[in-house]
């Protein structure tokens, strides 16, 4: 059996991964946006600053400092700065974005106001909720962004 054509075989083979990374690149970054506004709208508003705070990194996301206390989600595993996308809200404005997802329990106070009885504060989920809602979207379009580069190589003479 003989293949004819396999230079060019081996060129389409070989632009593929080129391809694939650029398509699947604009299609996280579309999705994470859709997520971050998503997020946006389910936030609780008393100034702003936490909704403010609500963004989007490629790669990994390296807090401002050590007591931020955001809460973040990730695309994958990739170790692939271009290819994982890191969903976060809380920077040092909003370090209390976590309380605000997921409450906080009665306590007593220490510091400023020692002694005194904190009643804790229900949950008010907005990070989850959006990212959960947008998932699912983004995993398809990621997977007809990889449909869309193959065709395109497949295409090309």
């Amino acid at each position: 059996m003989k293949i004819r054509n396999v230079d060019r075989l081996k060129r389409k083979l070989a632009s593929l991964p080129i391809a694939a990374r650029q398509e699947m690149r604009a299609a996280l970054e579309k999705s994470a946006a859709e997520i971050v506004d998503l997020q946006r709208r389910f936030v609780p508003v008393k100034s702003g600053t936490l909704r403010k705070s609500i963004g989007y990194t490629f790669g990994d996301y390296a807090a401002q400092n050590a007591n931020v206390r955001g809460v973040s989600g990730s695309s994958g595993t990739s170790k692939d700065k271009d290819l994982s996308v890191t969903v976060h809200a809380g920077d040092a404005s909003a370090f209390y974005a976590a309380f605000v997802e997921f409450g906080t329990a009665p306590h007593v106070n220490r510091g400023r106001f020692a002694g005194s009885q904190h009643p804790g504060s229900p949950a008010e989920p907005f990070f989850y909720p959006g990212w959960r809602l947008g998932k699912k979207r983004a995993k398809g379009r990621i997977a007809r962004a990889v449909n869309k580069a193959a065709r395109k190589v497949a295409s090309n003479k």
